[in-house]
C-alpha cells in the first residue's frame, strides 16, 4: 500500500496557475495530488489571444492551452465554474461558491487580476463591459453584430486591441485615453505619436488627454461624456483602463497583502503552506502584468516545491507585440534622467523609430517602433549589463551592423569603405557614387550637395554621411562646419529649415515634426519644444495641436509667477485707457484677493501682485465681469499699445493717437509671437509714448503717420528704423498687421524684432511690406485669419473651469494609485 501524495489545491485555472502546475509535473509528476478550481466553466485558454478571437482571426478552440485530456492524463481534478469563496487556514480547507469544501496540504493562489472600473456615473449601465475573459469577448461580439458606435476607455495594450477588433467587426470606434501618450508604460512620446497616427489611419478616432466624466444612458449605454463637455455616442463601452491584483481571498484569509499578495523568492506567502503566483502577487514591492515575469515566477515556485530552490529575483520586463498589426517593442527604463544618454534613429519614410537609453556604457532601456527585429538583442544586452562602449557608435543600427565591425572604423574610413552603389539618402534614393559625382562637379558645401543631387535635403538623417563624403573628397579644403547654426542639439536643421518643412509637409504636431525631420532625441529639449509649438501655431492656427507642456510656466498659468510663488495679474487696458467702473473692479479685486502691491506699469496698465495660484480663476472671473480681458503680460505675445492723449487734448497733438492706439490693440491683442511685442503711438514728434524704442511705433505728423520698426528699450537699447510714411489710419493698420505677420512667420523663436531686423536687413523688410503691395495685403490677410481663430481671452476660459487642475491648492489634489500593467 502506497502513501497518498500530499494534496496541492490550486485556486485559479488561468495561465499562471496551470503553468505552475506544468512546471511541477515536469520536475516530479508524482509529487502531488492536484485539484484546480476555476471561476470560468472552461479549461485553460490563452487570454493573450482573446484579441485575435475578437478580431475574427482565431476561434476559442484555437486558443486552448490545456484541453480536458491534459487534466485527465495527469490525474488533475478540475472543478470549473465554481470559484473558491473562502480559505480556512486553521483547518487547511477551501470552500467553493457552491459550498464544496476540500482540504489541502499545500495551497496555490493564482487568482490573477481584476479589471479596474473607473468610478463614474453610469459605470453599471448595460452595455459597459471589460476585456478580461471570453465572456467579455462574447458580449463585444454581440454588440458588433448590431453595428454602431463603440467607445473604448483606455489606450493601453488591452484597450487598443479591443478597439482594433471592434473596428474590424465594422463598428465606429473611439478610444479615450487619459494620458497624453498611448501605451505610456511601454512607449515614449515619439513612439506613442506614431502609433496614434497609424491607428487613426486605420479609421479609429483617438482622443488623448480625455478625462471621462460619466457614461450616459437611459436603461442602457448611449454616450460617454468627457469633463470638457464633449459627448461621444456609444452603443457599447469597453473599460480597459488597467488591472489590479485580485487579493480578496488572501485578504479575508489574513495573509500579508500590499499591492498584491506578498511572497518571498520561492513564491511562499506569509503562511508557509500557501503559495501565490501570477498577477495577484507582490514580490519585493513589485507587481507584474506581463507574461514573461509570470513564467519566471512559475519556475521558481516549482523549484521551491519540488526541486532545489532557485529563488525568484524579480523581472526586467520587455514587451514585444503587435498592436493592431504594428510592431512595437520596449524594455527597461526609458524615462531617462541624470547620467542617461539617448541614441535615436528615425526613418520617416519607413515609419521606423528606435531609441536606446545608455547609462555608464550599459543599456538601461529601449523603445522600438516599426522595426523590432533587434529587440531581443537589445534586451539581452540590457539584462546582462554588458558594456557597449566598443559598439556605441553602431548600436542603434542593430546587431548585424554592430557585429560587423563598423564601429572600429572612423567615420571617414567608414564611408570610404562603402561601395559606389551604397544608398546614402533613402528619402531621395541617392547613392554614394551620385553624391561623389556631385561633389566632383563642384559642390563643396552641404547646401550645394542638397541642391545638386538632393542628398540630405529631406529628413536630414543622412546629413552626417554627406558631410563625411565631403570631407573624404575635399580633404582639408572642407571646413566641416555648417553654413548655419542648427535649431538646437536635437537636429541638424535650422529654424528656417524647420519652419519650411512644417509648411511643405503639412506637419501639425510636435511628435510629427520630430519624426519627419529625424530628431536625434526622443522628446526634444527645453529649447526646441517651445519653438516647435509656436511654429506650428503660426503655420496652422486652426489645425495645429497645441502642447501646453511646451510653453513656459507663465504662459501655462496665464499669469507671471513671482519669487514667493504667488502671481501677478495685469488686465488689458486698450491704448492705456480705463474707466471708473474698471478701476472700481480692480480695487475690489485687490481687496478681495489680498493683493499686496498694486502698481502702475510702464505700459500704462495696473498690476496686482501677490495673488495665490488657487485664486487666479476667481479674480479673472471678477475682472471679466467688469469687461476686462487678459493683458498677456506673461506671454510671447502682444503686450501693450502705449499712447499719448494726442490731438483730443494735447495742444501739440497732430492726430488722434489714443484712438489709433486702441484700434491697433483691438486688432492685435491675443496674438502669439516669437517673443514679446510692444507697440506705441505718439501724437507728435515729441514722442511722449516712446514709439521709437518699440517693436512697432507710430509717430503722428501733420501729413499722416511715420511707421517705425525694430526698436528695443531693454538692456540693449535700440532705436527704431523708419519703415515708411503713410497718410491714413487704415494704411497704418494694414502695414502694422503685415509687419507683425512677417515677423511672426520668419523670425526665430525668442528673437525680438530688433535682432531680427538687423539680421535680415531693413531693405528686406521694406521689400516685403512697403514695395510689394500684393504681398503686404496677403500678410495682413493671414494675420487677421489667425486672429479670428486665436484671439480669445484665456482668463475667461480658465474662469469657466478649463485646466482647473493647474490652479488647485496642493491640499486639494488627491493622491491616486496607478493601476494596470
Amino acid at each position: 500500500m502506497t502513501d497518498t501524495p500530499p494534496h496541492l489545491v490550486v485556486i485559479g485555472n488561468g495561465m499562471a496557475g496551470c503553468r505552475a502546475v506544468e512546471e511541477i509535473l515536469a520536475r516530479d509528476p508524482g509529487k502531488y495530488r492536484i485539484t484546480i478550481f476555476g471561476a470560468e466553466p472552461r479549461v485553460n485558454y490563452n487570454r493573450i489571444m482573446l484579441s485575435p478571437v475578437l478580431a475574427g482571426e482565431k476561434t476559442y478552440e484555437e486558443i486552448i492551452i490545456n484541453g480536458q485530456d491534459w487534466y485527465d492524463d495527469n490525474g488533475i481534478e478540475l472543478i470549473s465554474g465554481d470559484p473558491v469563496a473562502g480559505i480556512d487556514r486553521a483547518a487547511k480547507t477551501v470552500t467553493s461558491r457552491s459550498g464544496r469544501a476540500i482540504s489541502y496540504d499545500k495551497l496555490m493562489i493564482a487568482t490573477g487580476s481584476d479589471p479596474f472600473i473607473i468610478p463614474v456615473p453610469g459605470k453599471d449601465l448595460p452595455g459597459v463591459v471589460t476585456f478580461r475573459d471570453l465572456d467579455d469577448v462574447e458580449k463585444m461580439l454581440a454588440a458588433a453584430d448590431l453595428g454602431g458606435n463603440a467607445v473604448v476607455i483606455g489606450g493601453g495594450l488591452l484597450g487598443l486591441e479591443a478597439a482594433h477588433g471592434l473596428s474590424l467587426r465594422g463598428m465606429q470606434v473611439t478610444v479615450l485615453h487619459l494620458m497624453p501618450t498611448l501605451m505610456e508604460r511601454q512607449l515614449d512620446e515619439a513612439a506613442g505619436w506614431l502609433l496614434k497616427t497609424a491607428l487613426e489611419g486605420r479609421g479609429q478616432t483617438i482622443l488623448t488627454g480625455a478625462d471621462t466624466a460619466e457614461i450616459v444612458g437611459d436603461g442602457k449605454v448611449e454616450a460617454v461624456r468627457l469633463k470638457d463637455g464633449t459627448e461621444i455616442p456609444a452603443d457599447i463601452v469597453v473599460m480597459a483602463v488597467g488591472i489590479r491584483p485580485n487579493v480578496a481571498l488572501a485578504k479575508e484569509a489574513g495573509l500579508a497583502v500590499g499591492r498584491g499578495i506578498q511572497v518571498d523568492d520561492d513564491m511562499v506567502t506569509s503562511d508557509a503552506d500557501i503559495l501565490a503566483v501570477g498577477e495577484c502577487v507582490e514580490h519585493d514591492g513589485n507587481v507584474y502584468g506581463l507574461v514573461a515575469p509570470l513564467w519566471e515566477m512559475c519556475r521558481s515556485l516549482a523549484d521551491g516545491l519540488v526541486a532545489q530552490p532557485n529563488g525568484y529575483r524579480g523581472s526586467v520586463t520587455s514587451t514585444k507585440l503587435k498592436v493592431s498589426g504594428i510592431d512595437v517593442f520596449s524594455a527597461g527604463d526609458f524615462s531617462g534622467g541624470e547620467g542617461c544618454e539617448d541614441i535615436v534613429l528615425r526613418d520617416a519614410t519607413r515609419g521606423v523609430y528606435k531609441r536606446v537609453i545608455v547609462k555608464d556604457n550599459k543599456i538601461v532601456g529601449a523603445v522600438l517602433y516599426g522595426d523590432t527585429a533587434d529587440g531581443n538583442w537589445y534586451f539581452d544586452l540590457l539584462k546582462k549589463g554588458e558594456d557597449i562602449a566598443e559598439i556605441r557608435d553602431a548600436l542603434i543600427f542593430g546587431q548585424a551592423f554592430a557585429s560587423g565591425g563598423g564601429a572600429a572604423l572612423n567615420p571617414i574610413d567608414a564611408v570610404a569603405a562603402l561601395s559606389d552603389d551604397a544608398e546614402i539618402c533613402g528619402c531621395n534614393g541617392v547613392s554614394k557614387g551620385t553624391v561623389m559625382a556631385c561633389i566632383g562637379g563642384g559642390a563643396q558645401t552641404l547646401d550645394a550637395v542638397r541642391s545638386g543631387c538632393k542628398a540630405s535635403g529631406s529628413c536630414g538623417s543622412c546629413t552626417g554621411l554627406v558631410e563625411n563624403l565631403l570631407a573624404l573628397s575635399l580633404g582639408d579644403d572642407y571646413a566641416g562646419e555648417r553654413d548655419v547654426k542648427p535649431m538646437c542639439k536635437c537636429t541638424s536643421f535650422t529654424h528656417e529649415d524647420v519652419r519650411a518643412a512644417i509648411l511643405e509637409k503639412e506637419l501639425k504636431e510636435i511628435p510629427q515634426v520630430m519624426q519627419e525631420l529625424s530628431w536625434s532625441t526622443p522628446d526634444g529639449c527645453a529649447s526646441c519644444r517651445p519653438a516647435l509649438n509656436y511654429y506650428l501655431l503660426c503655420a496652422w492656427p486652426a489645425e495645429h495641436k497645441e502642447d501646453p507642456q511646451s510653453r513656459f510656466v507663465n504662459e501655462r498659468m496665464h499669469a507671471n509667477i513671482q519669487k514667493d510663488g504667488t502671481y501677478s495679474v495685469v488686465p488689458r487696458m486698450f491704448g492705456g485707457i480705463t474707466t471708473p467702473n474698471e478701476l472700481r473692479a480692480i480695487a475690489d479685486a485687490a481687496d478681495k484677493y489680498k493683493a499686496r502691491t498694486v502698481k502702475v506699469t510702464g505700459g500704462q496698465r495696473i498690476d496686482l501682485f501677490g495673488i495665490k495660484k488657487e485664486d487666479l480663476p476667481d479674480i479673472w472671473a471678477d475682472l471679466n465681469a467688469a469687461g476686462m480681458v487678459s493683458g498677456h503680460a506673461y506671454g510671447k505675445a502682444l503686450r501693450t499699445v502705449k499712447t499719448c492723449v494726442g490731438s483730443e487734448w494735447c495742444r501739440f497733438g497732430t492726430q488722434d493717437s489714443t484712438g489709433l492706439g486702441i484700434m491697433i490693440e483691438q486688432m492685435t491683442w491675443g496674438s502669439w509671437m516669437p517673443h514679446k511685442f510692444k507697440i506705441a503711438v505718439s501724437g507728435c514728434p515729441r514722442n511722449c509714448a516712446e514709439a521709437t524704442i518699440k517693436d512697432f511705433g507710430v509717430v503722428c505728423v501733420d501729413s499722416g503717420y511715420e511707421l517705425h520698426i525694430g526698436g528695443n528699450g531693454g538692456i540693449h537699447l535700440r532705436g527704431t528704423d523708419l519703415l515708411c510714411k503713410v497718410a491714413t489710419e487704415e494704411e497704418t493698420l494694414e502695414y502694422c498687421a503685415a509687419f507683425i505677420q512677417l515677423y511672426r512667420e520668419e523670425a526665430r523663436y525668442l528673437d525680438r524684432t530688433a535682432p531680427w531686423v538687423e539680421r535680415v536687413g531693413l531693405d528686406y523688410v521694406k521689400s516685403r511690406v512697403v514695395d510689394d503691395d500684393e504681398g503686404r495685403r496677403a500678410l495682413r490677410a493671414r494675420f487677421l485669419h489667425s486672429q479670428k481663430i486665436l484671439q480669445k481671452d484665456p482668463w475667461a476660459e480658465r474662469a469657466s473651469g478649463k485646466e482647473a487642475h493647474l490652479h488647485q491648492h496642493l491640499a486639494e489634489i488627491r493622491p491616486f494609485a496607478v493601476v494596470g500593467a
